[in-house]
């Protein structure tokens, strides 16, 4: 999935994005049935900012499936932080047949993404905690969208770590800046890789440093 395209709000929908990530008319289908879930329940509790329903297509499933051109071919492990709405959590595990682990302290949250995977038909395990209190769980890439600074995505994500671990965080137009205060970590390397949402924002990539 190529990264050197901007989509606008006004070109991102459902069909468009299907045939981007080239997924099958059943998957689409997951998909839609996910946004129209978390429209309903929406009215109910502020799963997302409400300003961003009209755009929800663009500014939330685009931005969190763009994550699955960075996940491993192969089956793995993936830990979503701070899952929330499961934003992208839910949408990596509708959009691939990787072990989900999505974790969130709010029930209500946690009641949303248990509904919505059962709607959609979608395997996932769900941790209602904090994600500092989890114990491991071995992950290959941790994941999270919108939670925190990167120093403290990282101090969040400790009692995961190993050597071989990777970090996908979606971020915006902050990123850079983040990047910049963050401290060096001698047995990672980061990478700032383009938003297919924003020409802002980014996903920052920390991955081990290969031994020469």
């Amino acid at each position: 999935m190529a990264a050197e395209k901007i989509w606008t709000a006004e070109e991102t929908s459902l069909e468009k994005i299907g045939d981007f990530l080239d997924v099958s008319r059943e998957t689409q289908e997951k998909l839609d049935c996910y946004v129209q879930l978390l429209i309903k329940w929406q009215a109910r509790i502020n799963l997302i900012s409400s300003k961003t329903l009209p755009e929800i297509w663009h500014r939330h499933i685009l931005d969190s499936a763009q994550l699955v051109s960075y996940l491993p071919k192969t089956p793995s492990v993936i830990l979503d932080m701070g899952s929330g709405a499961g934003l992208p959590g839910v949408i990596l595990a509708i959009l691939t047949s990787h072990q989900m682990h999505l974790v969130e302290s709010d029930s209500r949250k946690i009641a949303f993404m248990r509904t919505a995977l059962r709607e959609t038909g979608t395997s996932a395990i769900l941790h209602e905690q904090r994600m500092e209190t989890l114990p491991s769980v071995r992950p290959d890439i941790i994941t999270a969208r919108a939670l925190a600074p990167l120093s403290q995505l990282i101090a969040l994500a400790s009692g995961q770590h190993h050597d071989q671990i990777e970090y996908l965080f979606l971020k915006g137009r902050e990123a850079k800046q983040e990047l910049t205060a963050l401290p060096a970590y001698p047995k990672l390397e980061a990478e700032c890789l383009p938003s297919v949402t924003d020409s802002q924002a980014s996903i920052i990539r920390l991955k081990p440093i290969l031994c020469k």
